[in-house]
């Protein structure tokens, strides 16, 4: 597992209620907050594309296009 981040960002967005009360079900079965299960989505998908250094190679915070 990753180190806990020093700094925080929100994150708004916009769901469906039937799917977020899903998804909410779903994260309890895990015993995890929604909060965390995003944030290990988005992990996930960074490492997917950039690959499990990204975090030790990037030295900004704006991936170049």
């Amino acid at each position: 597992m990753t180190t806990i981040e020093q700094r925080t960002a929100r994150l708004t967005l916009l769901i469906d209620p039937r799917k977020k009360a899903v998804f909410e079900q779903l994260c309890a079965r895990e015993d995890v907050t929604p909060s965390q299960k995003v944030r290990q989505f988005i992990r996930d998908y960074i490492e997917a594309q950039l690959g499990p250094e990204w975090s030790k190679n990037s030295t900004s915070t704006a991936v170049d296009e």
